[in-house]
């Protein structure tokens, strides 16, 4: 049987209309969706720009809040020792061997003397980490504050930092080159105390070293004036900055009273501009270049006494 009915089936007509009305939609959608990302990607981005743009701002105006500061008291990044405080070196601390003696029976480690054409100048560069400055110092201690307390020879330190990276990354080497510093400069009475000690006993290599904290204890320990100064200046880091330029400085050289010395090594000890290259645990070597370092500034200064001319006779 027939029927009149037309079956319900879409045109082509219609069928692609509605495929491109719903294309329409999805492009648009997507379109919605790619201008949202990009306007939050915007502000994200703005955030960020002006996150890193605060933190720059806030670095720098704490940088020019806190000016460098240079310690005081000192001579081409040293300190002079004029004040040898009697506990700064017993005969506990040190162990120094005993010079030999000669067949007069009196001690073979010569003296430098004083002399009115010249001086005899000592530069110690030291790092409290080196144990070759610590070894030095146990061994030589007692003759330098023997020739300080004399008059026989001035002794300078020069606290430098070449072993910053060898101490667990706490830079021990820098933080107590700038404890010195601190040290000698708001209680220099105490400097030689201070010095002594940390070279007296020191952390090893490749350790954490002593925190600002233990720094600063040792300070008072040693009968600092200005305590809560010392104790502000170390835990504050005020002169680590110094610490580290004064250490370029000694590398870049002359090293102070010489022509062309730069620093090489710590310790690096220089007597009116000349190396001292002997042991370092043998006080007689070392005072014997000494003498020997004076002996040379002081020939070389001697005037020599003229010769009167003879007076010319007259002939009768």
């Amino acid at each position: 049987m027939s029927s009149d009915e037309t079956p319900n089936v879409p045109s082509p007509r219609n069928s692609r209309e509605a495929v491109r009305e719903k294309a329409q939609k999805v492009h648009a959608q997507q379109s919605r969706a790619r201008l949202m990302r990009r306007i939050i990607l915007g502000v994200v981005a703005v955030v960020a720009v002006g996150a890193i743009g605060t933190a720059i701002t806030l670095a720098v105006t704490a940088q020019v809040s806190k000016p460098q500061l240079t310690p005081g008291g000192m001579d081409h990044d040293g300190i002079l020792v004029s004040d040898i405080s009697a506990a700064a070196v017993s005969d506990e601390a040190i162990a120094t061997p005993s010079p030999d003696e000669t067949e007069a029976g009196g001690e073979s480690t010569p003296t430098p003397e004083p002399t009115t054409s010249s001086t005899v100048d000592i530069h110690i560069y030291v790092d409290y980490l080196s144990p070759d400055a610590g070894e030095f110092e146990r061994a030589n201690a007692r003759q330098l504050v023997n020739w300080i307390s004399e008059g026989a020879a001035t002794v300078t330190y020069h606290p430098v930092a070449l072993l910053t990276a060898s101490s667990n990354g706490t830079k021990y080497s820098l933080r107590s080159a700038a404890a010195a510093a601190c040290v000698a400069t708001h209680s220099p009475e105490q400097f030689y105390a201070f010095n002594h000690d940390l070279l007296d006993d020191q952390p090893e290599v490749n350790t954490d070293g002593f925190s600002d904290e233990q720094l600063a204890d040792i300070a008072g320990a040693v009968g600092s004036d200005n305590v809560k100064s010392v104790r502000s200046c170390i835990e504050d880091q005020d002169y680590v900055t110094w610490a580290k330029d004064a250490t370029s400085r000694a590398l870049e050289g002359p090293l102070v009273g010489s022509d062309d010395l730069v620093l090489t090594a710590a310790p690096m000890i220089v007597v009116n501009g000349e190396a001292y290259v002997g042991a370092l645990d043998d006080p007689s070597e070392f005072s014997q270049f000494v003498l020997t370092v004076a002996s040379d500034a002081y020939y070389a200064t001697e005037s020599p006494t003229p010769t009167p001319a003879p007076s010319p006779s007259t002939t009768p």
